[in-house]
């Protein structure tokens, strides 16, 4: 039987960076990602919306996205002079109503504390900064003056994974099947090839398809696919300030950012609207019905916008919390959780693939404290949740 040290189940960001870091770290040993799409066009990295923010109400959270704010700045020095992933530092607005207002002043001194720079905007300071901009209805927005915006999320997968395999890591091309393990260890997995690999450790990195990994070592892991449409609009009528928008989310949660001289947007749905059917079909009705209205009132300028293009993306949703799940997991120990990130995986993804690395190389983390996001919170059905989740 052949034999490897780790096997990272699934080969987009979080499981490359997870691959990458562990070679950082001075692993020796032999890794093989296991990755069914190696054309990665299904995978929750390539249909991401790119952004990178501090916005949140946890800690944890705060220091996962700054981590991958560093490995932004440093690109270059980390992976070489011609490492571009397109980062563009255009801030995020996050704005409320008067109901909702508390909340994000709230998360506001959270955010500072953990060494984020944003700042509440409200009234005619919001309106004359952002003069697009409607201010019906918004008791104030949070605005990060830097450190936030948006990248490419093939750019850096790519360029993680590219650096692992230069580094001597494995790229398998098939699916994983089966997993055989003792009382309180992962001892093989089988692949769709009819392969079986004995190996030290097993590392869940599998987006959707999480809750299923982790269903084939007998273990629950409340982690499924969620389907979310992203709509590519032309607006001719767009001026300059507005094209240089910050990534916009509006009380109602529709979000929407620059792109190229076009513009994405989108709306995630409440739990009674989530769509029925995982596949890949977009509903443009839920653009016509439920954002464009909206959109179109809190910037005018997008009344006479135009779809040309749209396609659906899947997070990896925690339904336990919505935050993400790390760890090693508490009975067999060298099974490790890089999971349900629930949309924020693309700007969490570089820390986790590091904190996941750290555990195997030095039995503990060194970079970022991520026991409260442990395995451990699912098992006591006690969720993390975050404030005013986007």
């Amino acid at each position: 039987m052949e034999h490897v040290d780790i096997a990272i189940v699934g080969g987009g960001v979080v499981g490359s960076a997870a691959a990458y870091y562990l070679k950082k770290h001075g692993f020796s040993g032999s890794i093989a990602i296991i990755e069914k799409d190696t054309t990665y066009q299904f995978g929750c990295t390539g249909r991401s919306l790119g952004g990178l923010r501090q916005q949140f109400s946890t800690p944890e959270n705060i220091e996962l996205s700054k981590f991958g704010l560093r490995l932004m700045r440093n690109l270059k020095q980390e992976f070489g002079p011609e490492a571009d992933v397109s980062f563009h530092e255009n801030g995020y607005l996050i704005m409320a109503s008067q109901e909702g207002l508390p909340i994000l002043e709230e998360n506001h001194r959270i955010q500072l504390a953990n060494g984020a720079d944003n700042v509440i905007l409200k009234g005619s300071d919001l309106t004359a900064r952002f003069s697009w901009l409607v201010g019906d209805g918004v008791a104030g927005g949070c605005f990060g003056l830097s450190g936030e915006g948006w990248l490419d999320p093939y750019s850096l997968m790519t360029l993680l994974r590219k650096s692992a395999v230069a580094m001597g890591v494995k790229i398998i091309p098939h699916e994983l099947k089966a997993v055989t393990s003792t009382a309180n260890r992962i001892t093989s997995i089988t692949l769709s090839n009819g392969n079986t690999l004995s190996c030290s450790h097993l590392v869940n990195a599998a987006g959707t398809g999480a809750g299923h990994v982790a269903g084939l070592a007998g273990i629950e892991l409340p982690v499924g696919p969620r389907k979310r449409y992203v709509y590519l609009l032309d607006c001719p009528q767009a001026s300059e300030a507005l094209h240089g928008a910050p990534l916009t989310v509006e009380p109602g949660g529709i979000y929407f950012r620059p792109e190229g001289r076009n513009f994405l947007c989108g709306l995630s749905p409440e739990e009674h609207e989530e769509p029925a059917e995982m596949n890949w079909e977009v509903d443009y009705s839920w653009f016509e019905e439920r954002i464009w209205p909206q959109l179109a009132e809190r910037v005018p300028q997008f009344e006479t916008i135009k779809v040309i293009n749209a396609w659906v993306g899947q997070y990896d949703y925690n339904a336990l919390d919505q935050n993400a799940i790390i760890g090693s997991h508490p009975r067999l120990g060298n099974f490790h959780f890089a999971n349900g990130f629930s949309g924020h995986g693309l700007q969490q993804g570089p820390a986790a693939g590091n904190a996941i690395a750290e555990l195997i190389v030095h039995g503990t983390y060194r970079t970022i404290d991520l026991a409260r996001l442990g395995y451990g919170r699912v098992a006591r059905n006690e969720p993390l949740f975050e404030k005013n989740v986007i």
